[in-house]
C-alpha cells in the first residue's frame, strides 16, 4: 500500500484507523441486537444513540432527524419515493441532467410508470440556473431532487437559493449531499430541505452504511417497513458500521476547521501545474464554487481508459468519472450535459484528493501524469483514433 498513489477519494475513501478502532469492538464482543432489552442490547442501542448525535452534529441537524440505512442510494430512493407516496395525485419530479445514477435511474424508471420528469440543464460550467427551476415547478410537482455537490466536477449547486424557492413554492426538497458532507460546512437546521442523503464511505468509514436526514416537520413514509429506526427504516441496524459512521462524522466535524483549505491548496497546485506544463489540457467546470478536493481535466488526444490502465501500472488511482462497462468507458453524462463533445469526454479524468493526500504524493502524480499523457499521444496514429492499451 505504501506505493499506492490514491487520488480517487470521490469514489471511496480509505477507512481512518481511528474509525476502524471504534468499529472493531462491535464486531467482536459487543455483538448485541440494539432491540434487545438486556445489557448487551442496551449497550448497542446506546452506541446507536451516540453515532446519531455525531452524524447530526456534522450536518447541523437534530439526532432524531437521522435515519440510518445501507447507503446514499437507499436514502435517495427513499426520499423521492416517500414524497411521491405521500401525495400520489402529484406525479411530477424535478431533477437535473447531471445527477448521480441513484437519482437518474430511479427517475428513468418513474418515467416508465407515467410520471413526468423535468430534467433541468446546466451550463458549460456545470452551473444550474435557479430561474429555470422556479419556472419548472407546478401544482403537480411532488418533489425536487438535486445534488449538493457534483461527484464528477465538484461543482456546488446553490442549495440556499434552491431551498428558498422550494419553500416559497411549498414543494418538498431532497438534496444528495453524499459528496458534500465533510467537505463543506452544512447546517440543515437553517437550510430548509426536507430530505438529505448521506453516505459513510465518502467520510473514511466503511461502505454499506448511509443515512437519510428527515426534517422533523416533513411528512414521510418508509421504503422498508419494520420496527427499527423508530419504524422509519426496517431492518436490524448494522451497529459496527453505524458506530464507524459516527466516529467518521466526529473526525470530519473537527477536520472541517482546517482540512478543506489545505486540500484545496493541494488541488490548485496540482491543477495549475498540469494546465501550465501540458498542452491541450482543460479544466471541466467552474473553478468556484466547487468542492475543495475535486479536479476534472480533459487531456486532448488520449483515451481515458488507456490512461487509467497505464496509471494503474504506476500505482496511481484516479477515475474517468463514469463506470466501466463491457471493457469500454462511456462518455460521462455529466460532461456531455455541459456541452463537452464525446471525444473530449472520453479524454477526461477526475482526480479527487483527501485528508491523507500529501505534498509528496502530488509531486509524484505531477511526474507520472505528463509522462503517461506523452506516451499516449506519441502512440496515436496520424489522423486516427487514440491507441488503447490492453491491461
Amino acid at each position: 500500500m505504501s506505493d499506492l498513489l490514491y487520488l480517487d477519494h470521490n469514489a471511496t475513501t480509505p477507512i481512518d484507523p481511528l474509525v476502524c478502532d471504534a468499529m472493531l469492538p462491535w464486531l467482536r464482543n459487543e455483538f448485541g441486537n440494539p432491540s434487545s432489552i438486556y445489557g448487551l442490547g442496551r449497550r448497542a442501542a446506546a452506541a446507536l444513540t451516540k453515532a446519531r448525535e455525531q452524524v447530526a452534529t456534522l450536518v447541523g441537524a437534530q439526532p432524531s432527524e437521522i435515519i440510518f440505512n445501507s447507503c446514499g442510494t437507499e436514502a435517495t430512493n427513499t426520499a423521492i419515493l416517500s414524497a411521491l407516496a405521500i401525495d400520489p395525485d402529484k406525479r411530477h419530479v424535478i431533477t437535473s441532467t447531471v445527477e448521480h445514477s441513484a437519482t437518474i435511474k430511479l427517475c428513468e424508471y418513474l418515467a416508465t410508470r407515467g410520471y413526468e420528469i423535468t430534467w433541468l440543464p446546466v451550463d458549460a460550467q456545470g452551473k444550474l440556473d435557479v430561474t429555470k427551476l422556479e419556472a419548472a415547478i407546478t401544482s403537480e410537482t411532488a418533489v425536487v431532487s438535486l445534488l449538493w455537490a457534483n461527484n464528477e466536477t465538484g461543482i456546488l449547486f446553490p442549495v440556499e437559493e434552491i431551498a428558498a424557492i422550494t419553500k416559497r413554492k411549498k414543494v418538498p426538497l431532497h438534496l444528495d449531499a453524499v459528496q458534500a458532507a465533510g467537505k463543506v460546512p452544512i447546517n440543515l437546521e437553517t437550510l430548509g430541505a426536507q430530505y438529505v442523503s448521506l453516505s459513510a464511505h465518502k467520510l473514511y468509514a466503511p461502505k454499506g452504511i448511509g443515512a437519510l436526514y428527515l426534517n422533523r416537520k416533513a411528512r414521510y413514509t418508509p421504503l422498508l417497513r419494520g420496527s427499527q429506526e423508530e419504524t422509519r427504516r426496517g431492518g436490524t441496524q448494522n451497529v459496527a458500521s453505524i458506530v464507524a459512521f459516527g466516529k467518521a462524522a466526529e473526525l470530519a466535524t473537527a477536520a472541517l476547521l482546517t482540512a478543506p483549505e489545505h486540500i484545496a491548496a493541494l488541488r490548485d497546485r496540482f491543477e495549475q501545474t498540469l494546465l501550465s506544463t501540458i498542452q491541450g489540457v482543460r479544466r471541466n467546470g467552474a473553478s468556484e464554487p466547487r468542492l475543495p478536493n475535486t479536479s476534472n481535466l480533459t487531456f486532448s488526444g488520449i483515451e481515458a481508459e488507456s490512461a487509467l490502465l497505464l496509471f494503474d501500472q504506476e500505482g496511481l488511482c484516479c477515475s474517468a468519472g463514469s463506470a466501466c462497462s463491457s471493457g469500454s468507458i462511456n462518455p460521462s453524462h455529466v460532461l456531455t450535459a455541459m456541452g463537452v463533445t464525446r471525444d473530449e469526454a472520453r479524454a477526461s479524468l477526475r482526480f479527487s484528493f483527501g485528508r491523507t493526500t500529501t505534498e509528496e504524493e502530488i509531486d509524484r502524480a505531477l511526474e507520472i501524469i505528463p509522462r503517461v499523457v506523452a506516451k499516449l499521444r506519441s502512440a496515436q496514429p496520424v489522423g486516427g483514433s487514440p491507441v488503447q492499451f490492453a491491461a
